[in-house]
């Protein structure tokens, strides 16, 4: 008798050529170009890189503000989620939806909103100025970028800590308190290490946020030129381009965040440990002094980081004549962005809505292949899977215009690159929490299925994946919200057609029209408010970690 073909065998066959057509190919294209000039092996634009100061200083900047930036991420995040698990916090619920949708909104609306609040005509700025007499430094350059940059991740450390504390066993504290280590000893002599490989992966995050982030530089950095503006300019520059310098500067790009990465995956495993928690911690109150640092820590660390989007959504309502804001309130800024509107959430929702269902669904399937059906080809799938997390939004955008911007395949100015490009770059996240809630279900429950006659795709479908659904949900939500706040590969793949909500606020910020754009910023927030509590409905959780 014939052997039936195994479908999983297919779908990794699948998968992997998908890769090889989406992601390898690019990536090869690139390399092509950055060491073939004029049919020849060169690597000329390498040496040019490192021989003109213009050129690698770019590369010093972007270190000096991501390491800059991660370090006051740690020291904020830590600390605000250490005392939002373990003491009673007046508002929690409020607290932490606010804290992500600090980390959640795009990193280029919080720097225009601290323009408008710090820049040379700012808010704040003329405030202090009227009653001090005293010049605010100016926003602009590298104390701007470490100032957003900063408090926009922060976040992305208090949810990644948060999670790792409620894995922390109370019996634990209640004994390193019994001998004596409390307070302060306490927090660095057994918490920090506890959830060390929790740090170690929410301190990756944020470098690799913080090194690729493009719009933030772009905004607020004027002559402070950082890796990733130089790749744009170097790409769609308008005083000269060079496709081939932007490609060896893109190469160079995914070896520094590649070997980033390597260094960080030795650390983790050198700290792996696991953790169950039989008795969670409890949350317990605070009395005198103690209780009100702890709320005026919290309540302040909340508000200067919610404080821009607060004054967005102020700024929306305001009247303005021209480019220019003016007394009086009215919602003409929404009339004016009705046509915009219009067509950035339908293509918001129709780009990001198709990126979103082909990401859960290739990320289960993944996720399946990697727990249950252990191979060398499905190693490498996995493998390959995890490269985008390295690699810088602009270069997946760069790479795909070099790889489909000719026959046989000419993908360039269609939606359906955006989507493919949406694909690489979040599946990381969805596969990883769908491993994670695999590898806590028995095999014994598809078995026990199987036997009962259900066919081995029905007893994934029908009984692994319900009860995958929270992790599922978990990386699907963070894959959606960072999905329609895209704005590294969406700006370079766009066309006047494929405009979403993103670049549509940028594009005014860009012209300055900042009551147009502080209207889509403000509904951008809404939208992104709404994934929140409807994940949190759909879940039934009213926290959330990752």
């Amino acid at each position: 008798m014939k052997k039936k073909i195994d479908i999983w065998i297919l779908i990794s066959l699948g998968i992997l050529a998908a890769y090889a057509l989406f992601l390898l190919f690019p990536m090869f294209k690139l390399l092509k170009e950055a060491v073939i000039v004029d049919g020849k092996f060169s690597m000329e634009y390498f040496k040019l890189f490192f021989s003109q100061s213009f050129y690698y200083s770019s590369l010093g900047n972007s270190f000096k503000v991501t390491i800059c930036a991660t370090i006051i991420t740690l020291i904020i995040g830590i600390p605000l989620a250490y005392f939002y698990n373990m003491y009673d916090i007046a508002g929690k619920s409020v607290i932490q939806i606010i804290i992500i949708l600090c980390c959640m909104s795009a990193p280029f609306i919080g720097a225009y909103s601290w323009i408008l609040l710090l820049g040379r005509n700012g808010l704040v700025t003329n405030i202090i100025k009227f009653l001090t007499g005293w010049q605010v430094p100016s926003i602009y350059g590298f104390g701007g970028i470490l100032l957003v940059l900063s408090l926009q991740l922060f976040p992305l450390v208090f949810l990644y800590v948060s999670g790792a504390m409620k894995n922390i066993d109370n019996s634990l504290l209640e004994a390193s308190e019994n001998m004596g280590c409390s307070g302060v000893k306490r927090f660095f002599k057994v918490v920090v290490p506890l959830c060390m490989p929790t740090i170690l992966a929410a301190t990756l995050l944020v470098f690799m946020r913080a090194f690729a982030d493009f719009g933030t530089p772009l905004l607020i950095g004027e002559g402070y030129i950082t890796f990733p503006v130089l790749i744009y300019n170097q790409y769609f520059g308008e005083v000269g381009t060079n496709h081939n310098f932007a490609a060896a500067i893109s190469i160079i790009a995914i070896l520094i965040t590649a070997v980033i990465f390597l260094v960080q995956k030795y650390a983790s495993d050198k700290f792996a440990f696991k953790m169950n928690a039989l008795h969670p911690i409890e949350r317990k109150k605070a009395h005198g002094i103690k209780n009100i640092l702890i709320h005026f820590y919290t309540y302040f660390v909340v508000f200067v980081a919610f404080l821009p989007q607060i004054y967005v959504m102020y700024t929306s309502f305001q009247n303005t004549s021209g480019k220019i804001f003016v007394p009086g309130y009215s919602f003409n800024s929404y009339k004016q962005i009705k046509k915009d509107l219009l067509n950035s959430i339908s293509n918001t929702f129709i780009i990001g809505g198709a990126a979103l269902i082909l990401v859960i669904l290739i990320a289960v399937l993944i996720a399946y292949l990697v727990v249950r059906r252990k191979n060398v080809v499905n190693s490498v799938i996995d493998t390959i899977s995890m490269l985008p997390y390295i690699i810088p939004g602009s270069v997946v955008g760069i790479a795909l215009i070099i790889a489909f911007n000719t026959k046989p395949i000419v993908l360039t100015g269609t939606a359906t690159i955006m989507i493919i490009a949406l694909i690489i770059r979040r599946l990381p996240y969805t596969i990883r929490s769908s491993v994670a809630t695999l590898q806590q279900i028995p095999m014994t429950v598809e078995e026990a299925a199987i036997s009962l006659g259900c066919s081995k795709m029905g007893a994934f479908f029908k009984v692994t994946v319900p009860m995958m659904a929270n992790g599922i949900l978990s990386g699907a939500i963070l894959s959606w919200v960072t999905i329609i706040t895209e704005l590294s590969t969406a700006i370079i793949l766009y066309n006047y057609k494929t405009v979403t909500l993103t670049l549509s606020i940028y594009t005014q910020v860009s012209r300055g029209s900042y009551g147009k754009a502080a209207a889509l910023a403000t509904i951008l927030n809404l939208l992104t408010v709404a994934s929140l509590l409807l994940f949190m409905k759909v879940s039934k959780s009213k926290e959330i970690t990752f």
